[in-house]
């Protein structure tokens, strides 16, 4: 890219006919006619890329625990926690990319410098596992294949975190980067970056989908070396992409030196606030400051400082006041969380068969998830919107906060049939004398799962959508990873207090000697219980964010 320390040094002079706070790889400014910098023809790359991503990551953690267990030896219980931690680690990492993206390489030097880790750590992977197919060759002949040395072991986890960061660096940079290539102030680029994040979402469920299908396959039957070099493969393919749009992509243009530095700016922002915490809040509201009109300031002068230090106020107090929605949502990643876990235990216990001699793997059901959300996706702007916006009058047919509430319902809704489910099976296999006999088949087929996880899907292309193109659009636009990097982290946690939940409802329905709502033989438990609780949660939820939701304020008012 040809933009140097120059082209930010130098103050840049918007019009009207400018898009604000964006430059082509030059350093230029870019004029609202011209097609030839980001729009579709931007962001459709970001998309592949980001379906490509998804379609490594989920080739790797679906089944990791396997590679765990039956490849480095350990228990079930220490690969769960190792997973655990992992998927942690990714979860709450998007913090300090979003701030490296923002504060020094720039979302799309970030995304290569993540691709570059993420293709890293999967070659060495590849080098690894290739030389325990080797070893497992040798056993079968007899020769002698020692277990895992801790170096080698090391080595294993050193490369998975390697992966790890650079899904991170993907999380908040890419979906930011591409949602970069569409001016907000333009109404009809507005409404295709509304668009983008539909289209980002189905991007990546045809990822995990083909993931599921391919990925998923070949490690069974063929290998996990070859797994992790189709895998590496992949991911050069994303970087010669996503590099191929050099020229044509938008880039972020941050005019306060005082925002590039994201953290410093945050941190002496939140110290104002907290020293003019009585100062009132409102959209037009500013801190009761004496100052020169803005038509007299001139750079660098005192006021010029002071108005600066007024703006940097209000843009945190604009960070903070989306707290409310980051609390009440952490609720939804914890029923989401279930799908992935108690769903597919159901799952194992019923009737799996396809004719007399083929079963479908309990967790292969989960490709209903990524299909209906594929589906959804794809015509949430083509059906659900222009339905929308018959009874609103609204070009996005309902604003985010409506969209993330809807999701929130229809989250409640699965969690409602799940129930309903769950109780008919538990009942069948009351019928059948089936209870003491955890492996036993109750007859009952899978299919039955099938509603709940097309809710589920339903829910996402909803809520998680929703969730970020929300936190995208209500933050500074200097901190646009940093926002979706909220979203990030409200999952992260959400899924670490889903541990603790799971944790306590088991200690306490487990009194007395009691079976308890979860327990390993599920045929003796009681998961409707459970889903129900799920639900109530879910209400609760959704009552807390239709009476936040009434009183917010939109950054540039209610989306069209």
């Amino acid at each position: 890219m040809a933009m140097t320390s120059a082209d930010y040094d130098e103050p840049l002079l918007l019009t009207d006919t400018c898009i604000e706070g964006m430059v082509n790889y030059k350093g230029e400014k870019i004029k609202n006619n011209n097609n030839e910098f980001g729009r579709w023809n931007s962001a459709s790359r970001v998309i592949v890329i980001g379906g490509i991503e998804s379609f490594v990551f989920f080739g790797i953690a679906s089944n990791l625990i396997s590679i765990l267990t039956m490849q480095l030896g350990q228990s079930t219980a220490t690969a769960a926690q190792n997973i655990n931690a992992w998927s942690g680690f990714i979860l709450m990492l998007p913090v300090l990319t979003a701030y490296v993206g923002d504060a020094y390489l720039g979302r799309f030097r970030a995304i290569l410098f993540s691709t570059l880790i993420y293709v890293l750590g999967l070659g060495l992977l590849t080098l690894y596992t290739s030389q325990l197919a080797a070893c497992s060759n040798n056993a079968k002949d007899n020769l002698s294949c020692s277990s895992p040395s801790t170096l080698e072991v090391i080595f294993f986890f050193s490369s998975l975190y390697l992966i790890g960061i650079g899904c991170a660096g993907y999380k908040t940079c890419a979906p930011a980067f591409g949602a970069d290539q569409f001016d907000e102030l333009n109404p009809n680029e507005s409404k295709s970056k509304s668009s983008f994040f539909n289209w980002w979402l189905f991007g990546l469920s045809v990822g995990s989908g083909s993931s599921h299908l391919i990925l998923n396959y070949v490690q069974d039957n063929l290998g996990w070396g070859l797994s992790f070099g189709i895998s590496c493969i992949s991911m050069v393919i994303a970087l010669i992409i996503v590099m191929s749009g050099t020229k044509s992509y938008r880039y972020t243009h941050i005019k306060d030196t005082d925002k590039a530095n994201p953290l410093k700016w945050l941190t002496n922002g939140f110290l104002d606030v907290v020293k003019n915490w009585r100062s009132t809040s409102s959209t037009s509201s500013t801190i009761p400051i004496q100052v020169e009109p803005i038509t007299n300031i001139t750079p660098g002068s005192k006021n010029a400082g002071t108005t600066s230090v007024i703006s940097t106020v209000e843009d945190v107090k604009a960070v903070l006041r989306l707290a409310p929605v980051w609390i009440i949502g952490l609720i939804y990643p914890i029923v989401y969380a279930q799908v992935l876990t108690f769903f597919t235990k159901q799952g194992s216990t019923m009737d799996r068969s396809i004719g007399p001699d083929f079963q479908v793997p309990a967790a292969s059901i989960q490709i209903f998830l990524s299909i209906s959300t594929i589906l959804f996706a794809a015509t949430y702007d083509r059906i659900f919107v222009p339905i929308l916006q018959a009874f609103t009058g609204k070009s996005n047919g309902i604003t985010t906060l409506q969209r993330i509430g809807g999701g929130i319902f229809i989250s409640a809704m699965s969690m409602v049939v799940a129930a309903v489910v769950e109780h008919r099976r538990l009942k069948i296999a009351h019928e059948f004398g089936l209870v003491d006999d955890s492996k036993a088949t109750v007859p009952m087929v899978i299919w039955w799962l099938i509603p709940q996880y097309v809710l589920s899907g339903l829910a996402l292309v909803f809520a998680v959508v929703g969730f970020q193109e929300f936190f995208y659009d209500q933050v500074p636009n200097g901190l646009r990873s940093v926002g979706l990097c909220l979203y990030t982290t409200m999952f992260g946690i959400g899924n670490f207090l889903s541990v603790l939940l799971i944790s306590v409802i088991q200690k306490a329905t487990t009194a007395g000697n009691q079976h308890g709502w979860i327990a390993n033989n599920i045929n003796q438990a009681h998961l409707d219980y459970f889903y129900w609780f799920l639900s109530g949660l879910s209400v609760i939820e959704l009552v807390a964010f239709l009476c936040f939701s009434k009183s917010f304020v939109y950054k540039q008012g209610p989306p069209m």
